[in-house]
């Protein structure tokens, strides 16, 4: 099967498109056809190995699973002996977390793992990104920030992959949603629900003299201290992205204050908690609450090219891997 290997870290230039064999199927497997696979700003960072203390899962001095992607959409071409859950035929979507492999034609998954039917209502280039973005916001939200009805809600980044989910699920919950962004996204934004926008480019949100019980900083260009003064009491802030002062935060805050900082990697939470927010997200999508914003697909051919756009910083929403026609 052909699929995007990266057999050391570096540049997009690393990303080559070979010839490899296709996985073998074990008992409690499926075995997918993928159509789409996702392309985010975690693989970037994967593929230059950074920061480095994540080589400690991925590998010191090169990728230990060189196939890169963690999310997909596809279809179940084979089950093991042991499979009950699904069947052969079955339109799926979900993720391999540390496993990655999905920028390929086939990969195989347990049935037990992040694994779920396709929603009715969502293309596969749509679905194939949920795991990595809307899942992650949901975990942050739901679970994290144990977000409320009427609470204020701030999102940083609000037009990338994670935030434009989150503006989405936060409105979902009832919250009033102030989505920071870029000039050019604004619009995009409100039409996802946000209550209120703030461009970045002419605005310091931490300046206004607006409180939120919840700053999730999606995109990490924030810290705890500077949000500090824009949390209510018992306020929170959140963050996706793994730093030293984030986990300095985190234990500082845990014992001294009203105000939390709080990071999660959500790929590392145990599969069967993934299963049960995959599911509930899948309900919201199929009940027309939460939708997927592709920016653009590529041809597995061009996963480099699509790792150089996403550097860029200026995408919107999802970037997809088209596998399959």
């Amino acid at each position: 099967m052909k699929a995007i290997v990266c057999t050391k870290y570096g540049s997009p230039d690393v990303l080559e498109l070979k010839e490899v064999e296709k996985p073998t199927l074990k008992d409690n497997e499926v075995l997918i056809r993928v159509y789409a696979a996702s392309a985010t700003a975690a693989d970037c960072m994967m593929r230059q190995g950074t920061p480095f203390y994540g080589r400690l899962f991925l590998g010191l001095m090169r990728p230990k699973n060189p196939i890169t992607g963690t999310g997909f959409a596809g279809i179940i071409e084979t089950v093991g002996k042991e499979v009950k859950l699904f069947k052969e035929g079955d339109s799926v979507f979900g993720e391999t977390g540390i496993g990655f492999s999905t920028n390929a034609e086939y990969v195989c998954l347990p049935e037990d793992g992040v694994l779920a039917t396709l929603p009715h209502n969502m293309t596969y280039e749509e679905a194939a990104p949920v795991c990595d973005g809307a899942l992650t916001s949901w975990s942050f939200l739901k679970d994290i920030g144990k977000i409320q009805s009427g609470q204020s809600v701030l999102i940083n980044g609000a037009s990338g992959s994670l935030g434009s989910a989150a503006v989405q699920i936060a409105k979902y919950f009832g919250a009033e949603v102030t989505g920071v962004c870029s000039t050019t996204n604004l619009e995009m934004v409100k039409s996802l629900g946000a209550d209120k926008v703030i461009d970045y480019t002419k605005e310091d949100f931490t300046k206004t003299g607006q409180t939120y019980d919840i700053i999730f900083d999606t995109v990490g260009k924030s810290s705890f201290s500077r949000c500090k003064g824009s949390l209510r009491e018992n306020g929170v802030y959140l963050s996706p992205v793994l730093s030293l002062p984030i986990l300095f935060e985190m234990i500082w805050t845990s014992k001294v204050g009203s105000k939390k900082a709080k990071f999660s990697a959500t790929g590392l939470r145990p599969v069967s908690e993934l299963r049960v927010l995959l599911n509930e997200l899948k309900e919201c999508i199929e009940a027309g609450k939460i939708k997927s914003i592709v920016d653009r697909s590529y041809p597995l051919k061009q996963t480099a090219e699509a790792h150089k756009y996403i550097e860029t910083g200026h995408k919107k929403g999802n970037v997809v891997i088209t596998v399959a026609p």
